[in-house]
């Protein structure tokens, strides 16, 4: 198949590598701060469509390009900054932005590694992980109401759910920047590092996802992901795919069997 120079441009600027079942993701824009124009969105949504069904992939990390920032949201210098508010709010991605900040499809665990700017957009990303590993340098907000927008990719509502409401508010009726220490104790971050301790850092989180078995991460995930609008009782009750994949699951018998015979298990997968 023959790709094109617009096409391998596109991918270019938002990669994707698979290595021991870690699927690593990586906008790469940096002249525009690592900012997603309606190409790179479509690239992120095609990504986290192969990610989801490939059964080999155990984990997410997505990042952005160089030290200066992780996303700073729209892309303000492409075409489609030209569309009123109205327009934008009707053609909302249903996955949210960068594909993922509201996608429920997902069933594999995602770090963001947070090393630089998370503004806007990119903060909705950072919203849509299930783990937060951000160097000490990074700076998170919600900024669009400087700019005469709103955050409507699940920013607002996400934000509010996820850290106490005056927290929240504080953040979202001054489109402020915080720091990321003051994001780690909302409790929206899980561990602030050293920017050059934050590959190890995130390295930590991955293995102790793939020291986890596999099937009951990914019902740990979807458990989370679709239940949230129920409550614990009637939570339990659903028997979701995952989940009963995962009680008469071979990784189910592995664990067992390495926990009685005292070594590490090794997982199948399924």
């Amino acid at each position: 198949m023959t790709v094109s120079m617009d096409e391998k441009k596109i991918v270019d600027q938002v990669t994707l590598t698979i290595e021991n079942h870690v699927a690593t993701v990586v906008i790469d824009r940096q002249h525009v701060l690592n900012a997603v124009d309606g190409s790179a969105q479509d690239r992120l949504n095609d990504i986290w469509n192969r990610i989801e069904a490939d059964p080999d992939v155990r984990a997410v990390v997505i990042t952005g390009a160089g030290t200066r920032a992780f996303c700073v949201g729209a892309d303000m210098s492409a075409s489609a900054v030209d569309k009123t508010g109205l327009q934008y709010w009707a053609e909302l991605d249903p996955n949210g932005f960068g594909g993922l900040s509201l996608r429920t499809s997902l069933d594999i665990p995602v770090i963001a590694r947070v090393n630089g700017y998370a503004l806007g957009g990119g903060m909705e990303i950072v919203l849509g992980a299930d783990i937060v590993v951000a160097a000490d340098t990074a700076r998170f907000g919600l900024t669009e109401p400087r700019v005469g927008r709103l955050a409507l990719d699940g920013g607002i509502h996400q934000l509010v759910r996820r850290v106490p409401y005056t927290q929240a508010m504080g953040m979202l009726l001054t489109g402020r920047k915080a720091e990321a220490a003051e994001m780690q104790s909302m409790g929206l971050v899980n561990e602030v590092v050293p920017a050059k301790e934050l590959d190890a850092a995130v390295q930590r989180w991955v293995d102790q996802i793939l020291a986890c078995a596999p099937s009951s991460v990914r019902a740990v995930k979807q458990m989370v992901s679709r239940t949230s609008h129920l409550g614990a009782a009637e939570a339990r009750g659903l028997r979701l795919p995952a989940l009963m994949a995962a009680l008469d699951s071979e990784d189910s018998a592995e664990g067992v069997r390495a926990f009685q015979e005292k070594r590490p298990p090794v997982w199948p997968g399924r």
